[in-house]
């Protein structure tokens, strides 16, 4: 990403940041072992796993967007 703004580079810190916190609620689902209940149904905790790779893959994702590494030149 280069040349990217202040704007895009302060989105994609949001958009980590709360991918982040969703990842750490499903975390905390899973790991408190935390019913979810709608109405009648139950979720299931696997939809709590998927949710926790996607989210934590969605935010890692974002962070490496806001914070490229740089190249290395060999001599």
């Amino acid at each position: 990403m280069r040349g990217s703004t202040m704007r895009e580079k302060s989105y994609l810190l949001v958009s980590a940041t709360i991918f982040a916190l969703v990842a750490v609620l499903h975390l905390a689902r899973l790991l408190g072992y935390w019913a979810v209940q709608v109405g009648t149904v139950t979720l299931p905790f696997w939809g709590s796993w998927l949710g926790l790779i996607i989210a934590a893959t969605l935010s890692v994702w974002g962070l490496r967007l806001a914070y490229p590494r740089k190249k290395q030149r060999h001599a």
